[in-house]
């Protein structure tokens, strides 16, 4: 077979899925000049049958993408939209026909943020085109070696072609191939142990139906969701160590992803891993997903027997880089694979610019932001811990899910709104916030975690906590508060969201939280315990050191809303003055 020589790419991007595609189009978005190269082995025409499953965009994954990546219209003309997250459990577990046997909570109103429901095959498919018609090459080929060099020595990366082979240098090389872990079995970059990802061991089954009933879901649950739409939602069905997703991918055909996540140490992987056997897990133990499925026509299945798995690295000194599933997967639950991926693909593109730039402050966000992305996805590995004991039991899962969207709120989006994940001074107390949060020893989580493993244990009823509510703590407190008006006022320039705010708050009503959860949960002797109040006090402390901080933040910014676009306007204003006539226009 031939082999060539080919030009010097400033990035090669391997794989063109959807981690790979947006890392591309971000670069060619903020570096104009830059030479990107993406190479896949699959037809850039994706066919019906590309086995995607669809994904549910969150708050992050969506501005991402509708202000990142400039897609807000088309994603609004081409996929479905997303009203909210719903969570559901079985009133009896052998009645699960209609909706009315369940138990529900979740949003009953449309977000602030937009989100989606993506049809993956198509948006790569859409997005793959964009970033050639910008100036990308794609080399529709397999990556069979990858020569990395230290420093700033150029990469080599071998490619197999139709007809040949050839050999592409490139100063900055990502790895966005997926499960392939180019990079991360070369150099020995993954983490498969589960003992190292908080015990995590689950598998998915997943297939896609089209043409389906909606009358399935029928109309008491329209009343229940309020002002939201009840399909366009994305629904999660629990039970004993699994969970189930139904979500919409296609508007016009009415197409859906249906998939389950089950522990195995509650479910084998024998036991649900054909369309038939998944099929019939749903016909016993969840009725109406089988009835669901069973209405339209099955367009395909896939199952996944490992879907946890995690990188030592995630951006090099090297110039190496791994993004998407080539970099971490651990649990569907709260769509964190394209909360992650986008956190990446920014981190990513502000090294190569600073690298490309020469900027003396380059080798230190390469080692900054790694040390970021490690810790976050070390810390959305332990936010699945212990998930099997707590899964089917809907007043404690109801508690966590509060709990965890408190933080989600509270902390990840507005870090990332006010792009704070950027910044070296926050990064690490960031960090100081996860040991203390999310920490192997003593951390909130695992102190949580014990918890909830006991009142599971003996059965406990604390009510059921809906996180989209807010009549449930102190003064009007919901986990979905921003407490800052970014939204509002548009300020969605770097830091000028008041993370410190936001956080500050959030931590008070953690420790709110808590004490709600120690007396319902364990009575009187629980609330007034030592440990109680050792943790409240925890809690209160970090928001009062917090609120230091945040009154530096408000000295350091007090000018800076003068610089923003709506205060030019205003300035301008000022000497507007009204002209009542028009210019004659035959």
């Amino acid at each position: 077979m031939n082999k060539t020589q080919q030009q010097v790419y400033d990035v090669i991007i391997m794989g063109a899925g959807f981690a790979g595609i947006c890392q591309a189009r971000h670069l060619l978005l903020n570096l104009p000049n830059i030479k990107v190269a993406i190479i896949d082995p699959r037809n850039p025409e994706r066919s019906i049958k590309d086995l995607k499953i669809g994904e549910s965009t969150v708050e992050i994954s969506s501005m991402f993408m509708c202000k990142e990546l400039a897609l807000h219209e088309y994603l609004l003309e081409n996929h479905a939209p997303k009203y909210g997250l719903n969570y559901h459990w079985p009133k009896n577990q052998a009645q699960t026909k209609s909706v009315n046997d369940y138990y529900h909570m979740g949003f009953n109103r449309t977000p602030l943020i937009d989100s989606f429901h993506i049809n993956r095959a198509k948006f790569e498919q859409d997005v793959l085109q964009m970033t050639q018609e910008m100036g990308a090459t794609f080399y529709n080929g397999r990556v069979i070696d990858v020569e990395l060099t230290p420093c700033d020595q150029l990469h080599t990366v071998t490619v197999k072609l139709d007809q040949a082979s050839i050999e592409l240098k490139t100063k900055h090389v990502i790895d966005a191939a997926g499960r392939r872990f180019i990079i991360g079995k070369k150099l020995n970059n993954v983490i498969l142990d589960s003992e190292e990802m908080t015990g995590i061991n689950t598998g998915s089954a997943w297939l896609r139906v089209k043409n389906i009933d909606l009358n399935i879901f029928d109309n008491i649950y329209n009343k229940i969701n309020g002002t939201a739409s009840s399909y366009y939602s994305t629904k999660h069905f629990f039970g004993t160590g699994h969970w189930i997703w139904v979500l919409p991918i296609d508007t016009k055909q009415k197409e859906i992803s249906i998939g389950l996540v089950h522990h195995k140490n509650s479910i084998a992987a024998n036991q649900i891993n054909t369309s038939e056997k998944l099929k019939s897990f749903f016909k016993a133990n969840h009725e109406i997903v089988y009835n669901l499925i069973e209405s339209g026509q099955c367009i395909d299945f896939n199952y996944l027997p490992r879907l946890a798995h995690n990188s030592k690295q995630h951006l090099s000194q090297d110039n190496w880089y791994v993004i998407g599933d080539a970099a971490q997967m651990f649990d569907p639950l709260y769509s964190p694979g394209l909360v992650v991926t986008a956190l990446g693909i920014e981190c990513v593109t502000e090294v190569i610019r600073a690298k490309l730039a020469k900027e003396p402050e380059a080798e230190k966000k390469q080692d900054m932001y790694n040390k970021f992305m490690v810790a976050t996805a070390t810390s959305y590995s332990r936010l699945y811990q212990n998930h099997e004991k707590h899964l089917g039991h809907a007043s404690v899962m109801s508690w966590r899910i509060y709990m965890e969207n408190m933080f989600w709120f509270g902390n990840l989006v507005p870090m990332y709104i006010g792009k704070w994940f950027l910044d070296f001074h926050f990064i690490n107390e960031h960090i100081k916030a996860i040991e203390f949060l999310a920490g192997p020893q003593n951390s909130l989580f695992s102190d949580l975690h014990q918890q909830f493993d006991q009142l599971v244990e003996c059965d406990a009823n604390l009510g059921i906590m809906d996180f989209a509510r807010t009549d449930q703590l102190l003064w009007g407190y919901g986990p979905s508060k921003y407490f800052d008006n970014f939204l509002e006022n548009s300020r969605l320039d770097p830091h000028q969201c008041n993370v410190l705010l936001c956080l500050k708050n959030t931590f008070f009503f953690l420790a709110v939280f808590y004490l709600k959860l120690r007396f319902k949960g364990f009575g009187i002797w629980g609330g007034f315990a030592p440990k109680t109040w050792i943790r409240v006090t925890q809690l209160l402390s970090y928001s009062f050191y917090i609120a230091i901080g945040e009154k530096i933040y408000r000295f350091k910014v007090r000018q800076l809303n003068h610089k923003t676009f709506i205060e030019k306007m205003r300035q301008e204003f000022k000497t507007y003055q009204y002209q009542p006539k028009l210019h004659p226009w035959n």
